[in-house]
């Protein structure tokens, strides 16, 4: 798989995190399993939390755990971790929202499951940095990457078996119908 670009994966440098965030918060007989498409730029690329908007994760989630660094940073887009400073906009409207209808995490992850079909976030190599989705990928390199991916989040939703599948955007529920098609 090659990108013209950076491409920052949050499982490894960030697992620590990522782990603290499946071990608590991730596990079998949701009701409702939410797939995002993949990790934001100051989100799950800072803190290893799908939509991992800083604040939800510190504050609401009381998630702290040491971030690394991607092999190679895009001067633009460094890794900061809890310290980043922005805000991730979709983990924000997400977490809030959850927040508002369970109060706490704990009532909210008992029924339900948040993850991302692609755990890695692809950076234009241009001066701004500018984030590229998985659909936006060349078309080899997005078909090579989207059969691991779809590997990856059959065996989730198999884990997790839902009642409920909600894709966060068009990409995340064509993905999700491919699951259910290939699962039966």
């Amino acid at each position: 798989f090659t990108f013209p670009g950076y491409v920052y994966n949050p499982l490894s440098y960030a697992w620590e995190m990522h782990a603290a965030y499946l071990c608590r918060f991730v596990h079998e007989r949701v009701h409702v399993f939410f797939l995002g498409m993949n990790p934001g730029p100051f989100g799950m690329a800072q803190t290893g939390i799908p939509f991992g908007e800083v604040g939800a994760v510190r504050d609401w989630m009381q998630l702290s755990h040491p971030i690394g660094k991607p092999l190679q940073e895009h001067p633009a887009r460094p890794v900061r971790g809890l310290a980043i400073g922005r805000s991730e906009v979709s983990g924000k409207r997400l977490w809030s929202l959850m927040a508002r209808r369970f109060g706490s995490p704990e009532r909210f992850f008992a029924t339900h499951a948040v993850m991302n079909y692609c755990p890695l976030v692809f950076i234009d190599e241009g001066k701004t940095g500018k984030n590229v989705i998985p659909e936006k990928l060349p078309k080899q390199e997005r078909a090579a990457l989207e059969a691991c991916c779809d590997r990856y989040l059959d065996d989730v939703v198999a884990l997790v078996r839902p009642s409920h599948l909600v894709g966060i955007g068009r990409y995340a529920e064509r993905k999700l119908h491919g699951t259910v098609d290939r699962l039966g």
